[in-house]
């Protein structure tokens, strides 16, 4: 009786480890732009003056948007985000439950960047800018050097996917989909 106890406390310790040894290799993950790294934090403001962070969308599919409303290949670009984000926003992924998209515009103008919004009807929520044009941080930091440009990220912040325009965008999705 005290050998099977001491056996059931010994394999639960062993998974209790193997569990936070799995947790920890997940923590680790390097920090980069490449597929299979984790994507750096972004925390810029909304057109309301509200901190949004990328962190923030922790356990969701995002695509990670650059764009500016000067942009013409980015306008032309919108539907096809606007399509993708509505066919695919309430669906289940193999690690994601739900798809949004974090658009960080690339603008220097407030009210052009808030119009833009509005006539291309992009209705997700997580509109972002620091208002620095070419300047931004966020540009900076995820090397981008011409717009559109764009990370898909999974429900844990790992990239897994790059540069998706066009149908791409949702036959990524479709790929990850549940």
């Amino acid at each position: 009786m005290k050998n099977m106890k001491l056996r059931k406390y010994g394999i639960a310790l062993m998974a209790l480890f193997l569990f936070s040894i799995q947790m920890s290799a997940k923590d680790n993950v390097k920090v980069g732009l490449e597929i299979g790294d984790k994507a750096p934090d972004i925390k810029l403001l909304s057109p309301e003056g509200e901190v949004i962070a990328l962190s923030s969308l922790k356990g969701k599919m995002v695509l990670i948007d650059f764009w500016a409303s000067w942009c013409g290949p980015c306008r032309h670009e919108n539907p096809n985000v606007v399509g993708v984000y509505n066919d695919y926003k309430d669906k289940k992924f193999v690690n994601g439950k739900g798809f949004t998209v974090y658009s960080v515009s690339l603008d220097k103008s407030k009210e052009r960047w808030v119009k833009a919004i509005e006539d291309d009807k992009l209705t997700w929520t997580n509109h972002v800018s620091d208002l620095l044009g070419w300047g931004s941080k966020a540009a900076k930091v995820y090397g981008v050097r011409g717009i559109p440009d764009n990370f898909l990220i999974d429900g844990d912040g790992i990239i897994v996917a790059k540069r998706l325009r066009g149908p791409y965008l949702g036959a990524a999705l479709k790929k990850l989909e549940k």
